[in-house]
């Protein structure tokens, strides 16, 4: 729990009795890497706390075909905001690529929270507009760079990633082949 105090209050300071009440809804929970936190279709219920581990957001379109759409990498928050939100089946799942440790909370009862604590508001609307401003990015990296560009992006912003999990993952968040992947990888050890 030492890690998601710290990373609650690297987002915004809580007072002693909301972090108390917060933290009481929070259970010690394990992913298993392949498992999903939340299926497509499904209603979720919880967000959680990723200690450590990688869980990535993907969907699938009419083909089959999958497009990963973000990766969490502890310690980070994941849930199904727009499920949680608008209690409608959930359309993009979450699965885990390595074994996970996270927290879990019952969504309902942590926003029942921010009516008693403007905290725990605050620290809600500096997470939403975490994960707006970045889903802006990602928008804008995707429509604007080239390739190799938005490779350099997410060894940035992931380093140790691509020892973590396969490469079809690394091609699908790029939007490229595994082929192509694997020439920009070639084209930027031989720079």
């Amino acid at each position: 729990m030492e890690a998601l105090v710290r990373y609650l209050h690297s987002i915004s300071p809580l007072s002693a009795a909301a972090q108390e009440a917060l933290l009481a809804l929070f259970v010690p929970d394990q992913l298993p890497s392949h498992e999903y936190f939340v299926q497509e279709g499904a209603y979720a219920t919880h967000l959680a706390f990723l200690e450590t581990g990688v869980v990535r957001a993907y969907f699938v379109n009419h083909a089959g075909k999958e497009y990963n759409k973000q990766f969490f990498v502890g310690p980070s928050l994941i849930g199904a905001y727009t499920s949680l939100l608008t209690q409608q089946p959930n359309r993009i799942a979450q699965q885990a690529l390595t074994d996970c440790i996270l927290y879990k909370a019952p969504y309902t009862q942590v926003a029942a929270l921010f009516d008693q604590f403007h905290d725990l508001e605050r620290l809600g609307r500096r997470i939403a507009e975490y994960y707006f401003l970045e889903k802006e990015k990602k928008e804008l990296e995707m429509a604007l760079l080239d390739a190799e560009a938005r490779y350099q992006i997410l060894q940035e912003t992931f380093p140790d990633l691509e020892q973590q999990i396969p490469q079809y993952h690394i091609a699908s968040y790029l939007g490229i082949s595994a082929t192509q992947l694997s020439r920009v990888r070639k084209k930027m050890s031989n720079a």
